[in-house]
Order: C-alpha cells, then structure tokens, then sequence
C-alpha cells in the first residue's frame, strides 16, 4: 500500500495485520491460546484426580505419620485422643447426668465409645477440609494440580486414622460383650458411606475455608453443637420419647446420627433395629451420594480461584 508525499515521493505504508480487529477471545482461538490455570471441564477435572491418585494417598499417609511425630506416644494419639474424650465424655453424660437411661452399662460404653469415635471421624475431616487450601497455598501456587486432591487427601488420612482406631473398639465392644457375628461385616459400607459424606463436607468447607481463613476459627463451635445433637452421648428416641415425635425424627435423620446409629448397630449385640430410624440405609445413600457430587461440583466451579488474591 502506498500513497504520494508532498514533494512528490512515494511512501510505502505497512500492510494492515491480518489481526486487527479481533477480540480477545478471537485471537486465543485462532493461535491456540489458554487462560493459565483454567478450570477444565468436569470430566477432565474427575481424570486429571484420578491421575493423582498416587499423590493424594501418599500425602495422605504422609500427613498422617507427620501429625504426632513430636509426640512421645507418636501414632498412639490417634487411639488415646478419642478414648480419653470418651472417658470424659462418660464422667459428665453417662454418670453424673445419667444420659444413658433405658440402657444397661455394658451397653452404653460401646454406644458412646463407637459414637466418639465414629463422630471424630466427620469432626476430623471437617476441620481438615477447612485448611486444605488456606493451609496448603505455596503448594497451591507452586504446582499444577487438581486442587480437589487436597481435601481428598485429608478425608482420605481421617479415614485412615479410624481404621487404626477400629482396633480398639472392637476391643471395647467384646470386653462388654459384642462378640464378632455377621452383623460386623456392615461395617464397610458404613465407612464407605460416611468417607463419601466426609468427602463431600471435606470440599464445601475447603472452598469456603480458601475465601475466608477465619472460617476454621468458628468451625470448633459448629462441630461441638453438632456433636451435641446427633446423639453422641446418648441414644436419641430414648432420650426423647417424651417429646414430639418430629424433634426425635428430625434429629435422627441428621447424618452425624445415621452413621453412628449403623455403626452401633453393626458393632453392639443389644443395640436393635428398634433405635435406628425407617429406611435408614436409604437416608445413609442419599446423605453420601448428596454431598460428595454435591461438594466435588461445588468446589470445581472454583477452581481457577484458589490460591489467588
């Protein structure tokens, strides 16, 4: 292109880029451009966490041993901690309030003992999920990896923890008379179930805990209300059988209660069908399917926005 100048020369004018006039969007498309850290599509974010699978069950194990080694009693905390909260826990509820009325004592220690530790298990991976991101963020700006493996992995290292822990409530469930039968094979589902739900929880609350850090201060208050009404220290149709029969429905819907009712169930002889509310493993399901698809949606939505800012 070109044009005549005002003493009679030829100037020689740059052609027009064969660019101008796109947007943005137009020439990432055209050169094959990303935004860094994009969220992928669900289904490449659900591959790209299963190529991490190794990552997310070493660091789980590796939380794990770290979590006590300045300990003396290193990994016995793991047992002592719940089992000295159960002590206590029978002190205050089990004899000075007599919380375990209408049941006999070689039934109320295994039913407090399995809600302890079985309730400790969702506290523990609660707590966990709230730091997972806010805790984590040089690994988080340092690396690319689906964030999701990180709350993961800490459920998945609580769920570790139980099952050492299980060892001992078996012991507190055959020294008061639970003997291994059938029933204890439902423990597996149980767990399963309730690692989903833990799961689920694990993600809703490393979303919210990565926007505002101080979330992890308040949870201790949440959990401990919780714990009191999911019927911890005491069986709750018992309990309540003199108040509206919707309270005590309400109550045992909640799924703190319904994992540790099942469990109860599976572990203790005396423990019947007739504590545990209608459809109960369908309420279990539904709890666990609910949040984990529920929390793993929640927290992809937001992925591209963790670590920044």
């Amino acid at each position: 292109m070109s044009e005549t100048t005002h003493d009679g020369g030829v100037a020689v004018s740059a052609p027009p880029s064969p660019d101008e006039g796109l947007t943005a969007a137009q020439l990432a498309a055209k050169y094959g451009l990303a935004v860094s850290g994009a969220r992928p599509r669900l289904g490449e974010y659900v591959r790209q966490l299963w190529g991490r699978r190794h990552f997310i069950l070493a660091f789980s194990q590796a939380k794990l041993t770290a979590q006590y080694s300045q300990a003396k009693l290193g990994q016995l905390w793991q047992v002592a901690t719940p089992l000295l909260n159960a002590g206590v826990y029978f002190f205050i509820f089990g004899v000075i309030l007599n919380a375990g009325k209408g049941m006999p004592r070689d039934v109320y220690i295994p039913f407090l003992v399995t809600g302890v530790f079985v309730f400790t298990f969702t506290q523990s991976s609660v707590m966990s999920g709230v730091r997972a991101i806010s805790g984590n963020l040089g690994l988080v700006r340092a690396l690319h990896f689906p964030r999701a493996s990180l709350p993961v992995s800490f459920a998945l290292q609580q769920l570790q923890q139980l099952l050492y822990s299980m060892v001992v409530l078996f012991l507190v469930a055959i020294a008061f008379g639970s003997y291994p039968s059938a029933s204890w094979a439902l423990i597996v589902p149980v767990l399963l179930l309730q690692f989903c739900f833990n799961t689920g929880l694990a993600l809703i609350f490393a979303r919210a805990g990565a926007r505002t850090p101080d979330l992890a201060q308040l949870m201790p208050f949440v959990m401990r209300t919780w714990m009191y009404a999911s019927g911890v220290m005491f069986s709750i149709p018992v309990f309540l059988a003199d108040r509206p029969q919707w309270l005590s429905t309400l109550l045992q819907w909640n799924p703190a209660a319904v994992y540790m009712d099942l469990m109860r169930f599976a572990l203790i002889d005396e423990y019947g069908a007739r504590y545990l509310p209608d459809h109960v493993w369908a309420i279990a399901c539904g709890w666990a399917v609910l949040f984990a698809v529920g929390g793993f949606v929640y927290f992809w939505k937001a992925e591209e926005r963790y670590g920044r800012g």
